[in-house]
């Protein structure tokens, strides 16, 4: 009975920690989704306001789809590694200091600690103590001279993240007219796909109040109006130039 319930608080503890380290990537997968949700949603109601036939419509959207959003994660991805190998790079010229230039290094904690009200023999324990140890030390120049956090998720990930979000959020405005497609609806299809689309907005929406500690109906109404202006103006684009165009023959 013992190894049994030592056996699921483990298995507990394993999944909350798995949990953890997926929702340090929250951010990405709701950015990925919100521009995934508004891009594609906009190709719709764009091509919806030229009067373009649906198969169009699921062409133009899944190339929106797959393109923009592979270029969105290759750009998150290459943001973050820039910024790990700026972090990295400073550190190791930290850490060359600390080798090479000890005494000042030294001061420069002293100079540091002494800013923020330590002075006397408690500053001189402060900078033993952190002097002390040559990672403690370089970790603290880091964050209190050069202001540098590092950041502990993975750009490989951070991109992936991003990526299978925009696919499965901005899938939502098209999944109507790839229904239709294969097996025909009766009613008006802009008009359902955009009820699907304001429901995957309203659950980013949610998810984004958890990432920018905001009110959860600011959170959703926010993104909601996101889609909703994104989508008139595509709409209204394609209705004008349907119009010069068809005009102009």
């Amino acid at each position: 009975m013992v190894d049994s319930n030592s056996h699921h608080e483990n298995t507990l503890h394993g999944n909350k920690g798995l949990f953890q380290k997926y929702e340090a990537y929250l951010g990405e997968f709701v950015y990925g989704g919100i521009d995934g949700c508004v891009t594609t949603f906009a190709v719709v109601a764009g091509a919806v306001g030229a009067g373009l036939d649906s198969v169009i419509i699921i062409i133009l959207g899944f190339a929106n789809l797959l393109a923009d959003g592979f270029a969105m994660s290759v750009g998150a991805y290459l943001s973050a590694k820039s910024e790990k190998d700026n972090y990295n790079k400073h550190k190791q010229v930290e850490y060359w200091e600390v080798d090479n230039l000890p005494e000042v290094e030294t001061e420069e904690i002293r100079e540091i600690y002494r800013a923020k009200g330590f002075e006397g023999e408690l500053l001189e324990q402060v900078v033993e103590v952190i002097t002390a140890d040559k990672d403690r030390w370089v970790d603290v120049m880091m964050k209190e001279e050069l202001h540098m956090m590092e950041d502990s998720k993975s750009p490989f990930y951070m991109g992936l993240v991003t990526y299978i979000s925009f696919i499965l959020i901005g899938l939502i405005p098209l999944l109507t007219y790839v229904w239709d497609y294969f097996n025909p609806i009766e009613g008006n299809l802009f008009l359902i796909a955009s009820i699907l689309t304001a429901i995957g907005f309203i659950i980013v929406g949610f998810l984004k109040t958890y990432v920018t500690e905001t009110k959860i109906v600011k959170g959703v109404l926010e993104t909601l109006a996101l889609g909703v202006i994104a989508a008139l103006v595509a709409y209204f684009v394609g209705d004008f130039l349907e119009h010069i165009i068809i005009n102009s023959k």
